[in-house]
């Protein structure tokens, strides 16, 4: 991990340093690729047998260490500003305005970067300037007993994959084998909208609002990384072979490798409820994540290297 710190009490209060630490992790989540990505990619292009293929693979690994050397984002689109925020339980939270501070920082990484906004009004369309409006930037919340920092792990989403995304509340009686071919239906029914090599990220269980989230946790694990359920694990597996039998390939013209991982993460549910939820991202899997302690500092966190 790296460690910044900020000025003490008095120069920048706690809400402020959360405040720039989503504004920076906004602007390195668009400009850092995550090295567990991109060591997926470079494996993913070595195993292209098809000409198109490897030359896309071979394009896609270009633009991630060209804009790695230069500094520069990895795709034009700047997402929808997504953070996963867990509060420990020893962090003094009483005063602050968490969410307030996450929306002042992704302002600020828009105006002072500058990035280009994507957010609008859902019915009029009007856009707003700040990538911020009514419930965004998306803020889920969790508890983290005995942590004495406020932990955050920011998930810019593009469109294009976001779009893609699908709830099926199947009935217990579809068994998992049906829980595989809706799955399987998605990723065939997305083709090239979500600009593949994809994560395939998938929630089972709970309820429809949740297995939705559950879905979305699931893009944000190590690439490759396997839900700790050996039964889960092995359905993961199994539908990374299928999904890449299917021959869509990088950006749906055809090749080995249509998604780079199957990520599962599960809930208890109801008796009569089966939801399952696909969430699929891009090949640009861009996050970054950091820590903030109560007196100012700024952890940045190593990611790849386990769950966030």
């Amino acid at each position: 991990m790296t460690t910044m710190v900020l000025p003490r009490a008095g120069a920048m209060s706690l809400d402020a340093a959360i405040e720039t630490a989503c504004r920076d992790l906004y602007i390195r989540a668009l400009k850092q690729f995550p090295p567990d990505v991109a060591a997926a990619l470079e494996r993913a292009a070595a195993l292209e047998t098809s000409p198109i293929a490897a030359n896309i693979m071979r394009t896609i690994c270009d633009n991630v260490r060209v804009a790695h050397e230069r500094s520069m984002m990895h795709c034009q689109d700047t997402g929808i500003p997504i953070f996963f925020v867990k509060v420990g339980t020893e962090f003094p939270l009483a005063g602050l305005d968490v969410t307030d501070a996450i929306r002042r920082g992704t302002e600020r990484a828009t105006h002072e970067h500058p990035l280009r906004s994507s957010s609008t009004h859902t019915l009029t369309r009007r856009p707003t300037p700040t990538n911020t409006g009514e419930r965004l930037p998306v803020i889920h919340y969790d508890l983290l007993p005995g942590a004495d920092y406020l932990q955050i792990l920011m998930v810019p989403k593009g469109s294009g994959s976001e779009n893609m995304s699908f709830l099926k509340m199947l009935v217990p009686a579809a068994g998992i084998q049906g829980v595989k071919k809706f799955i399987l239906e998605c990723v065939v029914e997305a083709g090239a909208n979500p600009c593949p090599p994809t994560i395939v990220g998938v929630g089972l269980g709970g309820s429809a609002d949740l297995c939705m989230q559950l879905a979305k946790e699931a893009i944000a694990r190590p690439v490759g990384s396997r839900n700790p359920d050996p039964m889960v694990a092995e359905m993961e597996e199994e539908l990374l072979e299928a999904i890449n039998r299917t021959g869509i390939g990088p950006q749906g013209l055809g090749g080995r490798t249509t998604a780079l991982a199957v990520q599962i993460e599960i809930a208890h549910t109801h008796i009569t409820l089966n939801p399952v939820a696909v969430n699929l991202q891009c090949h640009s899997a861009r996050r970054a994540a950091s820590r903030v302690y109560a007196d100012g500092r700024i952890e940045e966190m190593a990611l790849g290297v386990g769950k966030i």
